[in-house]
């Protein structure tokens, strides 16, 4: 089954050779329209030695993914100040002197106070763990591109229970680094050969 033969009901119509004789800009008879060629399209060019070219700059999803990261950083770092404004607020209303003998204030400014310093203590932690990925962003492997899916999902979840709009921003732009990093140029970007010095 070639194209020189008469019979062929995929070649060429009678009197013309496949790639000849069409006006200049037209595909051969059955090459698809806007493509240079028959068959797959073309691979990248090869780097040495036949590896895949190193990849050198960012693609944008995963710039984007850094940057709300960063973000991320920021809102952790107001959060953090409001709790430690709030277990000054409540030491600071335990000490007044009309509430020292409300022994209904005070059971309440312990348990209050205690789950304030534990809420700061935890987001104090996942502010610096934030701090690490958004830094390794340019050096990490496919473990820390896993790990910041894991941290943007928990993050997510974390946003959804107070659901005021500080939570409900923190669940928006987890979502959206866990897609970015998650998607295809994350993929890339993360599992990039590396160069020596790079």
């Amino acid at each position: 089954m070639s194209f020189g033969d008469q019979n062929n009901p995929y070649g060429p119509p009678q009197g013309q050779q496949p790639g000849y004789g069409q006006p200049q800009g037209q595909p051969a008879y059955g090459q698809p329209q806007g493509q240079p060629g028959y068959g797959y399209p073309q691979a990248p060019p090869l780097g040495d030695y036949g590896q895949q070219p190193v990849l050198t700059t960012m693609p944008g999803t995963v710039s984007t993914a850094r940057v709300l990261m960063w973000v991320i950083v920021g809102l952790q770092v107001i959060g953090v100040i409001i709790y430690a404004l709030l277990v000054r607020t409540i030491s600071v209303a335990k000490n007044d002197a009309e509430l020292k003998d409300n022994s209904a204030f005070q059971q309440l400014a312990d348990q209050s106070s205690g789950v304030v310093w534990a809420c700061m203590i935890f987001a104090v932690a996942w502010l610096v763990f934030a701090i690490v990925l958004a830094v390794k962003f340019n050096s990490g492997g496919n473990g820390v591109r896993i790990t910041i899916m894991v941290f943007a999902i928990i993050t997510a979840i974390l946003g959804i229970y107070p659901f005021l709009v500080v939570g409900l921003l923190h669940t928006v732009l987890a979502i959206l680094v866990a897609v970015f990093v998650g998607n295809a140029n994350g993929s890339a970007w993360f599992n990039r050969p590396r160069q020596v010095g790079y």
